[in-house]
């Protein structure tokens, strides 16, 4: 089967998106979630890297990466999603607006939030976003892992406050039985995936995503031609060609969607015309992707404005990770996690594939944006993979 699909031939391609997908990717929503964002600790503007020497050996103009290794201190963009949803929940909560302030300044605030418990499940880097900040309001954190999430990620997130009940089976289980179990509790569902009527709050995750898209923007020189952006249930990559659609129109770049060859439901979705589940197989490193069956609200974006879909194997995954550890010509290293390189990953399958790269213009004038999703948040699984400790990097 191939590893490539051509998004223009499916039914929704190019139509707008639907008005709830607009309020919540659009430039007003970024710039709110901005600026809640900004009470959270360590809050800041992660690094543009450029990567001239690479560029020039993939044949293209450039080459940024916008690296969210250092994210809130929490390794992963994640901390924009899950961080931007629970304290808008807070502040809702309590019958306040947007501009109601500092939680950590309003004791009424944190009073409101010391009754609510939110609960997630996360292949790891989710759940650390929503127990930080939970922990940072005064609230319970419940997170749900499955099998496959490592031991060391677990600790990070028990680190927090949050407790952790594991799931067996796979990311989908977790998730169900999240819902399950707060719906029990009374608990206030978290999730960075959408099911049938249960919408909004994963549209409050991804408004919390398109900040990184809005400081990417601000950072570059000019406005990239191309954008190749991982994805497990969608969120993170509907976020991105959503907020771009919407913030530079007809100027906007070719957004390409890769996912793991082993748990690609995006990619099989876009075959079939539809989103579709596909059944679990076999683990795939990229543990932070490894998801079956799509987000119904980002499959619903993704439709309208991705423009191709790419799967990478296992090595070429690692092979990422590695060539950005160890960068040639002067570039800057950078560590990546098992999920954070995939982006860059799928640029080098298309840079070798004569008919997409044609048929995706990705020549001598392409001006690439990729996306470092997650630095080392599993140190001794890095090291393992790389063959060098994430501290002797840089």
């Amino acid at each position: 089967m191939r590893d490539w699909f051509l998004e223009s031939r499916l039914p929704q391609r190019g139509q707008p998106l639907s008005p709830d997908d607009e309020e919540a990717l659009g430039a007003r929503a970024c710039l709110e979630a901005a600026g809640l964002l900004e009470i959270l600790p360590r809050h800041a503007a992660t690094p543009l890297a450029a990567l001239p020497a690479l560029a020039a050996g993939l044949g293209i103009a450039s080459l940024h990466v916008k690296d969210e290794a250092g994210r809130h201190g929490l390794g992963s963009f994640k901390a924009l999603g899950g961080g931007h949803a629970v304290l808008r929940l807070v502040l809702e909560a309590a019958g306040r607006g947007l501009g109601g302030g500092a939680l950590s300044d309003e004791p009424a605030l944190r009073v409101v939030a010391r009754g609510m418990t939110f609960a997630c499940a996360t292949d790891g880097n989710h759940g650390r976003s929503v127990a930080a900040a939970a922990s940072f309001v005064g609230a319970r954190a419940v997170v749900f892992l499955h099998e496959g999430v490592s031991a060391g990620r677990e600790a990070a997130i028990a680190a927090l406050g949050a407790e952790t009940i594991r799931v067996s089976g796979t990311y989908d289980d977790s998730v169900a039985e999240a819902s399950r179990r707060a719906g029990a509790s009374g608990w206030i569902v978290v999730s960075d995936t959408a099911w049938s009527g249960y919408e909004r709050i994963p549209r409050l995750v991804m408004q919390g995503y398109t900040v990184m898209v809005r400081e990417a923007l601000e950072a570059l020189p000019e406005a990239p031609t191309h954008v190749f952006v991982q994805a497990g249930v969608g969120g993170l990559a509907a976020s991105v060609a959503g907020h771009l659609v919407l913030a530079l129109g007809p100027r906007r770049p070719a957004v390409v969607v890769v996912e793991p060859a082993r748990a690609a439901c995006l990619f099989a979705s876009a075959r079939a015309g539809r989103r579709v589940t596909i059944p679990p197989g076999e683990p795939t490193v990229m543990a932070m992707l490894e998801c079956y069956e799509p987000s119904l609200v980002a499959w619903g974006v993704l439709a309208c404005t991705a423009d191709a879909f790419v799967t990478v194997g296992e090595e070429d995954a690692v092979g990422a990770m590695r060539l950005l550890a160890r960068p040639q010509g002067g570039d800057p290293a950078i560590v990546a996690g098992e999920s954070g390189g995939v982006g860059l990953a799928g640029l080098v399958r298309v840079a070798r594939d004569g008919f997409v790269r044609e048929a995706l213009s990705l020549d001598t004038r392409a001006r690439v944006l990729l996306f470092n999703t997650e630095g080392a948040t599993d140190a001794a699984r890095y090291e393992a993979l790389v063959g060098m400790a994430p501290t002797a990097i840089g």
